[in-house]
């Protein structure tokens, strides 16, 4: 997938996250701090390919990384998040604070990447090291990026149209479902 694909399918998932309010901290959060989050760390795991939209600016750190992994390696599997999310749970000055909604964001943005890469023919390896490769190929780099533009932005549109909210099905104590609705219609 190209950068253009990463970035826009990240404001998708951006928005499809925040929507679903699938962590307590995307759903009270900022629009201003979730978007740019989720694009600053969409393009992230290409940092393993030096020809990439961020290998070709950070080379010195590109280089290293592709040959030690190569491509699509330890920057496209669920390691590598789990990794991402450790390190800015390590107490750092506090000088440097990162609201909650803004990690929350950036932790979609980077496993959008990987999201989107599935969708290719290649995959991804998400429980690198093992060599298994995740894919449901959707898309194919060799017709162009046309189809990938027009399929990320409906997505946006639809996520942008789509109420959000969900329901969760939950036993209570005495063993009958209650749906919870957490739909906020009018």
């Amino acid at each position: 997938m190209t950068a253009e694909g990463h970035l826009i399918f990240s404001v998708a998932c951006a928005i499809f996250a925040k929507k679903a309010e699938v962590t307590f901290e995307l759903t009270t959060g900022d629009w201003w701090h979730i978007i740019p989050a989720a694009l600053l760390t969409s393009l992230l795991p290409d940092i393993d390919h030096p020809k990439s939209v961020l290998g070709q600016r950070l080379s010195w750190i590109a280089i290293p990384i592709a040959r030690a992994f190569g491509h699509r390696g330890f920057t496209h599997s669920l390691l590598a998040i789990t990794g991402g999310i450790v390190l800015f749970r390590l107490e750092f000055p506090r000088s440097w604070p990162i609201p909650p909604d803004v990690l929350h964001a950036m932790i979609i943005g980077y496993f959008s990447h990987l999201l989107a890469d599935m969708l290719t023919p290649a995959g991804v390896p998400l429980l690198w090291p093992c060599r298994w490769r995740f894919r449901l190929p959707l898309l194919n780099s060799h017709k162009g990026n046309q189809l990938e533009r027009a399929m990320c932005l409906c997505l946006v549109a639809f996520a942008l149209y789509w109420q959000g909210g969900c329901i969760i099905p939950i036993q209570s104590y005495f063993g009958q479902i209650k749906i919870l609705d957490f739909n906020h219609t009018k």
